[in-house]
């Protein structure tokens, strides 16, 4: 196997990282178990109950999270945002980078192997193929076997469940942006619409073909992550690590025989670790940015270890001071507060106080002022002068609601007529509206374009109801 270290900057000083350079074959996975990996299948049903189930939940009597982009409103539980609300959600992608960006910092590649979604189904259909086609060493012998009826039918089933849960995964990753009841009810008879539909075959497709066959190919040469994590590592982020000092000389003896007294170390050299890896990597090797830290290589040599009875952690989470200088857990527990680690955790509080506070001081209703292009402004009859507007009022609570509008902001100005209007839950209006300068004051302010304000009143019993200013411009022609 050809391969290369470059160097890599953690922490501001340089460490070797092995990189693979030719293109590798099929990887015959072999199933680890242990600690981790039921961590791992645990995070599988985790994600996958909340992507698959997520959709159907139900929220006052419409679906609970939909980003309905075709009527510009989207839905998280008792939260109703527009457009306009961009800034919330752009804090919510913030909050989540920030967040990976913490994770990382603390513990590396955490993330990676075990809630990546290419992770995630990558582990389900290689249980699929493992429950169809065998353990890896049968999945590889029917490989090299000619076609027959048995391999047709073990290849045909293990494409049928490869295609079932795709085309599965992509419907649902549409119901989140059209209401995945709608869906539903037009699977029987193929009506879907044409994006729905194209978007369902997409996604699905992008599903079956990375999980299916670019696997580890997508961690390794496609994921822009593997490539700048290196900047939020430094050298108390926890890794996943092989202990040289401990377990060279490697070599294979009998349980009987005293290895140290032979001049080996704890290592057996059974390559399992390399054989339960999905990228194919051997953790001996050092610190590798193919790495995807999901430690089946730690479930592996544990085992290995306790048949050997040798003490555990040969191959363990620890930071590079950490197998550098023998750290114990505890030691390696307080280097986790350090600055790096405190500044993203305090960009996470104020972040997180941030929105919390936005959202519970944001009005319950929005406003757009559009300026009316085909009348800008005109002088009346009696010497007025009229702008046009049109207002588009958008109600962001579960109620029906009864609003006021109201120009303010210039001496004399008024509305044509009062303006009343209700709004039914979650329902959005657009009305035209004329405003009006009496003539003895536009006489001063001939040519000019003069700030404005429209004033939305919530209407109702109770008192301290939401009122709402939305600037805008006047304009008195010459």
């Amino acid at each position: 196997m050809n391969s290369k270290t470059i160097p890599i900057a953690v922490d501001g000083s340089r460490t070797e990282a092995l990189i693979q350079l030719e293109p590798k074959n099929k990887i015959y996975v072999r199933a680890a178990s242990g600690r981790f990996a039921a961590w791992r299948w645990a995070m599988v049903w985790l994600t996958q109950l909340v992507f698959y189930g997520l959709p159907w939940v139900t929220w006052h009597g419409r679906q609970a999270v939909l980003f309905d982009l075709a009527q510009q409103r989207f839905f998280l539980f008792g939260l109703v945002l527009y457009p306009q609300d961009l800034i919330y959600l752009t804090l919510l992608l913030v909050l989540a980078a920030l967040t990976l960006f913490f994770v990382t910092a603390v513990a590396g590649r955490i993330w990676c192997g075990f809630s990546c979604p290419q992770t995630v189904y990558t582990k389900l259909f290689v249980w699929v193929e493992r429950l169809t086609e065998g353990k890896p060493h049968a999945s590889k012998a029917l490989d090299s076997r000619g076609w027959g009826a048995e391999k047709m039918l073990r290849k045909g089933s293990k494409q049928a469940l490869w295609l079932g849960i795709s085309l599965w995964t992509g419907f649902t990753f549409v119901g989140y942006f059209t209401p995945i009841q709608s869906l539903a009810s037009a699977l029987p008879d193929l009506s879907m619409g044409p994006w729905d539909t194209f978007w369902v075959l997409f996604y699905g497709l992008f599903t079956y073909l990375n999980a299916g066959y670019l696997r580890e190919q997508v961690c390794k040469h496609m994921c822009p992550y593997a490539r700048f994590q290196s900047a939020m590592f430094d050298r108390d982020t926890l890794i996943i690590g092989y202990d040289s000092a401990r377990g060279d000389a490697r070599g294979p003896r009998s349980r009987s025989v005293d290895h140290k007294a032979i001049g080996l170390g704890d290592c057996t050299d059974c390559s399992l670790c390399v054989q339960v890896c999905p990228t194919g990597i051997d953790i001996r090797d050092g610190l590798q940015s193919n790495c995807i830290g999901c430690a089946a290589c730690i479930d592996m040599c544990d085992g290995v270890m306790d048949q050997m009875k040798y003490p555990r952690g040969l191959i363990r989470y620890s930071s590079l001071n950490g197998l550098t200088h023998d750290w114990s857990t505890s030691i390696l527990r307080k280097r986790v507060l350090r600055w790096r680690v405190l500044a993203y955790g305090l960009l996470l509080c104020l972040l997180t106080a941030a929105l919390v506070i936005g959202l519970n001081l944001r009005s319950p209703f929005r406003l757009d002022v559009i300026r009316d292009r085909g009348v800008m402004a005109r002088t009346l009859h009696n010497g007025s002068i009229e702008n046009v507007y049109r207002l588009h009022l958008m109600n962001a609570t579960e109620q029906t609601q009864r609003y006021r509008v109201e120009a303010v902001g210039l001496d004399g100005l008024s509305m044509t007529r009062p303006v009343q209007m209700s709004l039914a839950p979650i329902e959005a209006q657009t009305i035209a509206v004329s405003v009006q300068l009496p003539a003895r004051q536009a006489e001063s302010l001939l040519g000019k374009t003069l700030p404005m304000q429209f004033k939305v009143s919530q209407m109702g019993d109770d008192d301290g109801l939401a009122q709402l200013l939305e600037n805008s411009t006047f304009h008195v022609p010459r």
